[in-house]
């Protein structure tokens, strides 16, 4: 295979001459202090925009600026208005339309389908500043603003949606959203190399209409002269496989199924395949991914000349999701985990792109030297996962052909080199840099990697904890493990201990917090109250908790869905997974974990009685729930209730407590029992 070209080899584009722009323009007034006639690209974003490279438009913007070209931005205009998508004139080559860094509806809705009260990524925290489906709506309102111009759509909520998928929220499987917002081309994943080469053909004259080899996009066809193939048998060595149409995924699930199943194979840059799906008379072809971007590639991306701030137009209006990640640094992409729940790895894919250790450095001197609200602590140096930096396949040639859905489960495979020693003296690196106090690090985890590595641990314990670590084990119960591509709570146990033990040495009180997700597909009433009974064991008490959200193209959603396991091959008579799907189920999961509120337990009751269960209710120490009810305005008089409201969100527990036949190993500090055991 050849290699891609670096995306910053290309001639810049002639508007190069006019310089960067202080920060990216908002306004006619500020394209006119730029020397600017009209803008060349102009991005449309349900975000406010922030020029930092942990959101979309900004990375994007700055990206295409050290092309050459001259970009505008268009921060949560007024969709009712097309006028508002005339604010900066015509663009020369395209417009590029997203959501923004969340999908518009997981950001507006609960998983119970109800409005949220705050956007994080607006102003003040105010609500209601995008609209539902707000790719689409936006492609839309571009069309009406100037018809002739091509649109480009690109974020999260375009990548998810690609192809036909089941959407929760109006509890249909929708077709492409490439078609429903009749734009011309979708790039799905992170998008550095199809937009970059893009928009260079664009400006070269090219017709977007003849672009659709690039790899990492989608585009319409209206004929098709590739022999179809049958896409039950993906294994046949073949270029392009024709997924199951959209006529019949939205009507038979076990199709829905398998077409889920086949584009979740076909995620390897490496091997993966083109696919098709037909819509109607007309056919969604899925370019294969793009390459992952070399480490150089990377580093530039994010030494681009961000300000770290939010526009000037702002002012002093606080941004939530800026306030959180002002002080953060991303040391990596990708995910190899492929948790079923989670769109990390469909959208990132698979293999970790990594930064230099010396390109991350160099961004904390930035902060340290541009940003006067630095307080001396970098609030964390992470990404998709934290600990998977500098871990990889410990032969190319095997990874080319893997086609895996996940690196670590069932088990760690034997290929994955799994050294922490370069991620360990990155944090040793970065804490040393004069003007650095501490070094945090708030990005997930996976302690089944974790444990390979107990000089990790230790040095996580010792120097970037602020007292609290966030981990996830999700769930108890081997069972919804399963169905998550989740490890064993066995290794969380090892991995507690290990931290324990290093934190105790270190003469520090830290704690876990973990989490937990209450109703995913294959999880039954029984395994819930088995996790509340865990929870109350350990003297866990959940303030926040979450209640599982089936996201467009996620494995679990596809589960939701159709009631079929999608991790194993899919027929009419495989395996069927149970889903609580009904609202009164779906809270009574959600009571399950906060059973210690008081506003759960009419509920618990009732469901403990029908469960058989009646014994679990009472007042003393081995009950799970009290028999009486007080009045909801003297909720704050039960003396549990007060402690956590005064005290924590969580009542941390003294210890874990591992089952007693494997005790010893988990304190015994040692990884290998692990492989051993399984």
């Amino acid at each position: 295979m050849n290699s891609p070209k670096n995306i910053f080899s290309y001639r810049p584009y002639w508007a190069h001459r006019f310089g960067i722009a202080p920060v990216l323009p908002m306004s006619r007034k500020e394209m006119t202090e730029l020397g600017w006639d009209s803008c060349d690209v102009i991005l449309v974003t349900g975000d406010a925009y922030i020029d930092h490279p942990s959101f979309g438009m900004a990375l994007i913007g700055r990206l295409l600026e050290s092309q050459g070209f001259r970009v505008g931005i268009i921060a949560q205009p007024n969709w009712h208005d097309v006028t508002t998508f005339q604010i900066l004139g015509k663009p020369n080559l395209f417009w590029g339309v997203t959501a923004g860094n969340m999908d518009s509806m997981v950001n507006r809705y609960t998983a119970d389908r109800k409005i949220r009260s705050n956007d994080a990524y607006t102003p003040n925290g105010e609500p209601n500043k995008r609209p539902d489906r707000a790719t689409m709506v936006y492609a839309q309102r571009c069309r009406q603003a100037y018809k002739d111009v091509p649109i480009v759509l690109g974020g999260i909520e375009a990548s998810l949606r690609r192809i036909a998928h089941y959407d929760y929220w109006s509890d249909t499987v929708r077709r492409s959203i490439l078609l429903d917002a009749k734009a011309d081309i979708l790039l799905y994943g992170n998008a550095e190399r199809a937009l970059v080469e893009l928009a260079h053909r664009l400006a070269s004259g090219e017709n977007i209409k003849n672009i659709n080899e690039l790899r990492g996009t989608v585009v319409i066809k209206n004929h098709i002269s590739t022999t179809e193939i049958d896409a039950t048998h993906i294994d046949r060595a073949q270029t392009i496989i024709h997924l199951p149409t959209y006529d019949q995924v939205k009507v038979d699930p076990v199709l829905y199924a398998q077409a889920s199943r086949i584009l979740h194979l076909e995620s390897n840059a490496f091997n993966a395949r083109t696919l098709i799906q037909q819509h109607d008379n007309r056919y969604i072809w899925v370019n294969p991914p793009p390459f992952p971007l070399t480490t150089a590639e990377i580093d530039k991306i994010y030494e681009l000349p961000y300000t770290r701030k939010p526009h000037p137009a702002y002012q002093n209006q606080n941004i939530p999701a800026y306030e959180m990640i002002r002080f953060s640094i991303t040391i990596m992409r990708g995910c190899f985990g492929g948790c079923t729940f989670c769109s990390i790895t469909e959208h990132e894919g698979r293999i970790i792109q990594n930064r230099s250790e010396d390109s991350i450095i160099r961004e904390i001197e930035t902060i340290r030297d541009t940003l006067p609200t630095f307080t001396g602590i970098i609030s964390d140096l992470g990404g998709p996962t934290a600990n998977m930096y500098h871990l990889h396949c410990n032969d190319p040639k095997i990874e080319a052909m893997c086609r895996r859905l996940s690196c670590v489960y069932p088990r760690i495979c034997k290929n994955l080199l799994t050294d922490h020693t370069p991620l360990i003296q990155l944090y040793r690196r970065a804490r040393a840099v004069t003007g650095v106090k501490k070094v945090l690090v708030a990005s997930g985890l996976r302690y089944d990697l974790a444990i390979q590595s107990p000089e990790y641990i230790k040095e996580l314990a010792e120097h970037h904890v602020g007292g609290y670590l966030k981990i996830a084990p999700e769930h108890t119960q081997e069972t919804v493990l399963s169905k998550m591509m989740k490890p064993t709570i066995e290794d969380y146990y090892q991995f507690k201990a290990l931290f324990d033990k290093f934190s105790q040495q270190a003469g520090k009180k830290q704690y876990l917090i973990p989490y937990f997700i209450a109703a995913h597909p294959g999880t039954t009433d029984e395994d819930m109250l088995t996790l509340a009974l865990w929870l109350k064991q350990n003297d866990f008490r959940l303030d926040q908790v979450q209640a599982f959200l089936p996201s467009p193209m996620a494995l679990a959603t596809t589960m939701y869905h159709s009631g079929k396991n999608p991790l194993k091959p899919i027929n009419s008579n495989s395996e069927t997974v149970k889903i609580p799907k009904g609202l009164k189920q779906r809270r009574l999961h959600k009571a399950f974990l906060r059973y210690h509120a008081p506003e759960n337990w009419r509920l618990l009751r009732e469901a403990l009685r029908h469960m058989g269960r009646a014994d679990l209710i009472g007042n003393g120490k081995k009950h799970l729930i009290p028999n009486f009810q007080p009045a909801l305005e003297n909720i704050e008089e039960i003396p549990q209730y007060r402690q956590k409201k005064e005290n924590n969100p969580m009542i941390i527990p003294k210890k874990i407590n591992a089952p007693k036949k494997n005790r010893a190993q988990w304190t015994s500090g040692s990884p290998t029992g692990r492989g051993k055991r399984r």
